[in-house]
């Protein structure tokens, strides 16, 4: 952290918060926060320089010391100043606390040290001795000892012992005149309290600044003549140790580290240096250019330093805090007190600096399982890495070493990158296109090389880059399990891509990004100097928990995260990942999630509410929420009219009714709108609806509450909307309208009451004409029901409906898996809905589609639009060879005999409508829609249930076929659903027809694992796999799949089983068969060869269906969908 502003003359940390106080030279003290990088107050009540500042180690209290002679307190939670201490003649220089007692110490010019009583806000002693400026002042960090520098080139150490016996018993404050006036003998300034135990003489200008070690008996002064000193004393003396020698200007300040043997010495020259305090040998220097250093400070507790120099400060740490560390599997591998630990089980020592020197700790640490073998690479002397293997030791120059097989490894040496084998001998240089940063770990034979503006994907074998990523320069990487998506961890950003670095967000933080990992879900957690945090896919972003101390993430397992500190201690956190598995449910359209959390979790707040209706499920907000303002707004926003009814109620506020009458009447819900209007008294409003409603029975009540209330307009326009000829021509007349009385009568035929009212009113006859049209009531268009709704595809989340896809245990009870030779009959229906778990939920579609129209055919008779880019439009008017030319340059597909019926189906249906409403346009018959295919889906999953293989086969590949015709934002999901259970169940089929193949069926029953399938489905095709290695004594592959099942919560009796094969299966640690299978590398399978392709093989696709095939089936129709060539 830096800073700029006047020259810096003091510093001090806060012993907890991240705060640090600065004076100026320009009078000015500033605290600034330097985890975040800002200024949080400036106090400016001091005339002149401010040279001496420090904390109180536990009171919400600073003192500050400068050149008006005056030495002030202040709260920094008040942000005032409490008091002001005066009795200096001269300058301030230092002011500090004492870390027990209320004294406050002080050196001036004035030739003097005061000790002050901040509770009594006097003097309490004046140490005299000194005959020059007094530069520094401090108290010992535990015993009763003041150490003094001054310009008189001595170094003072002070007994001030008899002035805590003193004030130990809570005496009062003396006062400076009371000793003379009662013994004439008596020292003015007390100085029988505070004695000089030594006086330390051999710098040979003057003293600077003179500090005690943290808990060693040792002084360090500097001062004028350029050099730094090292005094030991102890009960009787004291003496100089040894001088270090290195400055070429004055040397201003110095102090011990507090927890290494060194020494930090600032200067005039414009340097800070560090000094071995062993062997007071420079071990390291810091130069500026321009700015010279004034003072220097440690922070209590940790590892951070600060020094003012002539434009500001800079805090700053000597080494690198965080542990050298790498995760293999669940183990853990770091570097703690000169050991490789293994799950804290030492496996190598690694080398030490020799005496008087310093070797930096590791910054970076891979390991290699296979061999294993370590390599640590370091920033000593521009960059070296260490091997260490099989008890050997191998070094070499490199700036960043990672393992990239399993007998090889790549080093980045200056422009190359060089592989390297297990005997440290160079097999292959590498001439980099760019010049590279830092290299990183990637899938297969690639490696990631970091520039200073973008991330490459390089493959070390064709030696090219295969794709690229923009972003800062990148210090550390965290790839998911699975390979499939990566982090890039930059200074203030993240940035998330997928393994081809394809960037799905980038988070930007304001504090230090510290370390991050992945979550089994695919959620990253990561870690700032005070919170750990989460990242979702999308870019969403939130806070899990704060932390004291950083720490460094290395494993995240349920509610637990698993970390370093920097003490290289391994912690388990606990977190609560509500939070984050509740966004990422929503951002998944898991229903059956979200409603579980909603249901079993205390996820409530105002943040969360915000983000739901932010990300627009306010409809899920509503049931976080409590108030009935904000449930009103909230259901409004979702249109839960229901529910907008009942707060409206609870409210009962006029202008809520209002609102809410508004949104009814919006959407047509009459009932709704009627109460509303009625508990707001909305008269004429309530008369105009029962007329538009065609409710006349109520409109003749509102007729007769006009009456009463003796309110003639409302009286005279629900007589006319009533056709009430008669009460109209009374109320003109009771209202003194005669005239308009007389011509309403007489038009409308009432000769006798127009000419009572003619009379009445002494009004002459009127001729009111022969060609006039009577008022006549309107005819309402619908009678009093709601209003007819449209279809919407709008998400409904409902507590009352049953979440049965979440968190289910199987009943399971046999070893009888479908696909094998002893498959139980299919059960029931019922039974298989229940104990199975069949539903399509975890499709993440939702079932409101049944009713959504996502194609309208023309209407009869119409040609349809000959321009249209929709293939189906086309079909339905007839065009099929404009349609056969818009499928194949939109999906890809190139054979269309299989597709003929569906095209007959389309243009057939296109002749003929369904009707409806007479209300509502008629609507032409739809052939393929979202809610069929989601029927057929039903069928195909009921059909894999009963081990019905074939049938669900044909289902599938109908379904893949007649999504073509389907437009809609979920084909896509369906389609890589169908994909996956076609792949499968093929697989399936060919392994139940093998006899005499015993490695095969291994390797298909293994691949079927693979594919994509709904949980219960992968549960099955994982226990068939385990089942079919372990009865061919396949015990390696056999361990696996049970663990992979245990992984997805399966019942307690199957899990028991898993366990216990693990067991077995641990012993063994073989596979008797040889089988082309590997779980630890990403795989797809190649839907025609049905063997798998390794992640960074070459492949082809279909373009319709994406289905994967090795190279050589290039140009083939494609075997899932078979209407596309591959």
């Amino acid at each position: 952290f830096e800073t700029k502003s006047s020259r810096v003359k003091g510093t001090a940390f806060h012993p907890k918060r991240p705060w640090i106080l600065a004076s100026l030279h320009n009078g000015s003290i500033q605290l600034w926060d330097y985890r975040m990088g800002t200024l949080l107050e400036r106090f400016d009540e001091h005339e002149g320089p401010v040279r001496g500042i420090s904390f109180h180690p536990t009171q919400e209290l600073f003192v500050s010391g400068g050149d008006d002679y005056k030495v002030k307190v202040w709260n920094y939670r008040t942000r005032r100043c409490i008091f002001t201490l005066q009795g200096h003649l001269d300058y301030v220089r230092t002011a500090y606390f004492h870390p027990e007692q209320p004294w406050i110490i002080t050196a001036s010019d004035d030739q003097t040290i005061r000790i002050w009583n901040w509770q009594s806000r006097q003097c309490i002693a004046v140490l005299t001795g000194h005959n020059h400026y007094v530069m520094c002042a401090q108290f010992h960090p535990t015993e009763d000892l003041v150490v003094s520098a001054c310009l008189d080139q001595t170094v003072r150490v002070w007994d001030i012992s008899g002035l805590r016996r003193k004030n130990a018993a809570g005496a009062p404050p003396v006062d400076p005149f009371s000793a003379q006036r009662a013994n004439a003998q008596g020292d003015f300034f007390n100085v029988t309290d505070v004695v000089v135990k030594f006086v330390l003489e051999g710098h040979t200008r003057g003293v600077n600044w003179a500090t005690f070690h943290p808990t060693m008996p040792l002084i360090l002064s500097c001062g004028d003549d350029r050099q730094v000193k090292i005094w030991r004393m102890n009960d009787s003396r004291a003496w100089e140790v040894d001088t270090c020698r290195g400055h070429y200007h004055n040397v201003n300040s110095a102090l011990f580290h507090p927890k290494r043997e060194f020494i930090l010495s600032d200067s005039e020259d414009k340097t800070i240096r560090i000094w071995d305090t062993t062997r007071r040998t420079l071990l390291q220097t810091f130069r500026r250019d321009q700015d010279r250093f004034w003072c220097l400070n440690a922070h209590p507790e940790l590892n951070l330093f600060a020094a003012g120099h002539d434009n500001g400060l800079i805090v700053f740490k000597l080494e690198r805090e965080r542990p050298a560390a790498a995760v293999y599997q669940k183990s853990l591998i770091y570097v703690k007190d000169s050991q490789v630990l293994y799950d804290s089980n030492p496996i190598a020592s690694i080398r030490t600096a020799p005496a008087g020197q310093y070797l930096p700790p590791p910054r970076t640490l891979s390991y290699n399982p296979t061999e294993q073998a370590v390599l640590l690479t370091s920033d000593n002397e521009g960059g070296t890495y260490e091997l260490y293997i099989g008890g050997k030791t191998h070094r070499g120059s490199g700036k960043c070493a990672i393992w990239v097989g399993r007998n090889r490894f790549a080093v980045l040496d200056n422009t190359d990158v060089v592989i390297k084998d297990l005997a440290n001998t160079t097999t292959k240089t590498i001439k980099l296109p760019v010049p590279v940063e830092a290299i990183f770990n990637a899938p297969g034979s690639q490696i990631l090389l970091a520039t200073a503006t973008s991330v490459q994907l390089f493959d070390v074998q064709t030696r090219q880059v295969v794709a690229e990523i923009n972003a800062a320069p990148v210090k550390y990487i965290a790839w998911s399990a699975d390979m499939s998506s990566v982090a890039l961890l930059c200074k203030h950003t993240i940035t998330l891509a997928t393994s081809q670095l394809e960037q799905m967000c980038q988070i930007h933080e304001t504090i230090r990004i510290k370390s991050a990992t992945w979550d089994a879900s695919g959620v990253l957690l990561y870690t700032t100097l005070n919170h750990i945090k989460f990242a979702l896919p999308n870019g969403d972003s939130g806070v899990i928990r704060t932390i004291d101390n950083p720490v460094y993430l290395v494993r995240v397992a349920g509610g637990e995260v698993h970390c370093l500190d920097r003490e290289a201690d391994v912690k388990v956190i606990k977190i609560d990942p509500t939070e984050y598995q509740f966004k990422l449910a929503l951002l998944q359209h898991n229903h059956d999630k979200v409603v579980a959390i909603i249901r079993n979790s205390n996820l409530v707040g105002q943040s969360i509410i915000a983000y739901l209706q932010k990300t627009g499920y306010p409809e899920i907000a509503l049931h976080f929420v409590r108030d009935d303002t904000a449930r009103f707004e909230l259901a409004l926003e979702c249109g839960d009219m229901d529910i907008a009814l009942e707060t409206a109620k609870a409210i009962d506020k006029p202008a809520y009714w209002h609102k809410f009458s508004q949104e009814a009447l919006s959407r047509g819900y009459i009932g709704m709108v009627e109460q509303a209007y009625q508990r707001t008294k909305a008269y004429d409003k309530l008369s105009f609806l029962y007329s538009i409603t065609g409710n006349l029975e109520k409109l003749g009540k509102m007729h007769k509450i006009a009456t009463m209330r003796n309110h003639m307009g409302s009286r005279l326009q629900t007589s006319l909307l009533l056709g009430d000829v008669e009460d109209r021509v009374q109320a003109l007349a009771d209202s003194g309208q005669s005239a308009l009385a007389y011509l309403t009568a007489k038009s409308h035929g009432l000769a006798d009451k127009a000419e009572a009212i003619r009379e009445a009113a002494g009004m002459d006859g009127a001729d009111t004409g022969e060609s006039h049209t009577l008022l006549v009531p309107t005819m309402p268009v619908t009678s009093l029901v709601d209003w007819p709704q449209l279809q919407t595809t709008k998400r409904t989340f409902k507590l009352d409906e049953p979440s049965e896809n979440y968190n289910v245990a199987e009943t399971l009870e046999t070893d009888e898996i479908f696909g094998d030779r002893t498959v139980a009959p299919a059960p029931a229906a019922a039974d298989i809905e229940t104990g199975w778990d069949i539903d399509d939920a975890e499709l993440q579609i939702d079932v409101e589609l049944q009713n959504d129209a996502e194609f309208m055919p023309p209407q009869p008779g119409s040609s349809g639009a000959p321009n249209s880019q929709n293939a189906v439009e086309q079909i339905a008017a007839g065009n099929f060879e404009r349609a056969i030319q818009l499928l194949n340059k939109q999906k890809g597909i190139s054979s269309f005999a299989t597709l003929k019926p569906m095209f007959m189906d389309i243009y057939t249906g296109s002749q003929s409508v369904l009707t409806a409403q007479s209300i509502l346009p008629n609507q032409s018959a739809q052939m393929y829609s979202m809610a069929s295919a989601l029927e057929k889906l039903q069928q195909g999953y009921d059909a894999t249930t009963n081990a019905q293989f074939a049938d669900a086969l044909h289902i599938f590949r109908q379904l893949l076929l007649s999504l073509i015709f389907i437009s809609d934002d979920d084909t896509d999901e369906v389609l890589a659903v169908c994909r996956e259970y076609i792949l499968g169940i093929s697989m399936e089929l060919e392994r139940a027809a093998i006899t005499d193949n015993p490695a095969r069926l291994v390797e298909l029953a293994a691949y079927f694992t693979h594919c994509q399938l709904r949980t219960d489905h992968e549960k099955l095709s994982l226990r068939l796999a385990m089942t079919t290695a372990y009865k061919h004594k396949c015990f390696k592959a056999a361990g696996e799949f049970a663990q992979r099942l245990l992984d997805l919560a399966p019942a307690p009796q199957v899990a028991d089983k898993a366990r216990k094969l693990i067991t077995i299966c641990d012993r063994q640690s073989r596979d008797s068969l040889e089988i082309n299978y590997d779980a630890q590398k990403p795989l797809v399978i190649c839907a025609a060869s049905h063997t798998p392709i390794y992640q960074g093989e070459a492949a082809a696709n279909c373009p319709y269906c994406q289905a994967s095939y090795k190279p050589e089936y290039r140009g083939n129709l494609c075997h899932i969908c078979t209407v596309a060539k591959i």
